[in-house]
């Protein structure tokens, strides 16, 4: 997503940064693991293939990522490579419930957070990516609703996203994943504010 290609967003314990070309080789290493190609319901992708679907979360519209930082490494050390966890995203589209009041259809986000390094995992960080990246999408894309779509057996990520107050709705025998859902009231937003503070500065 062009909208957020110049900017960074500095939290506590992580920073969010556009993904990027020089990210990708770390990336796809990741991705080469089947424990997170299984969390994530991805498949195996080739370097270029990996190099291409950069540039299609950079240029296309219904999608919005991030890759989560340690802050505190990047911060000893100024390298994004070595101080890159993991990713967080927002793949968004038309809602099919029916129209806002000024008559336009909102927009519907489905929200993902995957830390990929196993020393990191259990710090909070992706809490508060996650918690980061819907902020973002509340005020800079008027999110009005989002969801989540779990495999199963990924009881840390039902755990967290049922502690962010997402309901579940749905759940498929045939995908193994359970479906939550949150749709953004005042209430909400108050609790939001209160979990984290979105700073935003320029990147590079």
């Amino acid at each position: 997503m062009r909208l957020n290609e110049n900017t960074k967003i500095v939290g506590k314990k992580v920073i969010l940064v556009p993904y990027c070309e020089e990210h990708v080789q770390k990336y796809h290493e990741w991705m080469k693991s089947p424990e997170l190609q299984e969390l994530t319901a991805s498949e195996p992708l080739t370097l270029e293939e990996e190099y291409a679907m950069q540039r299609c979360w950079r240029e296309d519209e219904d999608k919005c990522t991030f890759l989560v930082l340690c802050r505190s490494a990047y911060e000893q050390t100024g390298n994004e490579i070595d101080a890159l966890v993991g990713d967080t995203n927002l793949f968004l589209r038309v809602n099919d419930e029916g129209e806002d009041k000024d008559g336009k259809r909102s927009q519907v986000a489905e929200a993902e957070i995957m830390i990929a390094e196993l020393e990191v995992r259990g710090k909070g960080y992706g809490w508060e990516a996650m918690l980061l990246l819907i902020k973002y999408a509340q005020q800079n894309l008027q999110i009005k609703k989002f969801e989540a779509k779990i495999g199963v057996k990924n009881e840390k990520s039902l755990r967290m996203f049922n502690k962010m107050q997402f309901m579940e709705i749905a759940r498929s025998s045939v995908f193994n994943e359970v479906t939550l859902e949150r749709i953004v009231d005042e209430e909400w937003i108050k609790w939001l504010d209160a979990q984290v503070t979105l700073h935003c500065e320029k990147y590079r």
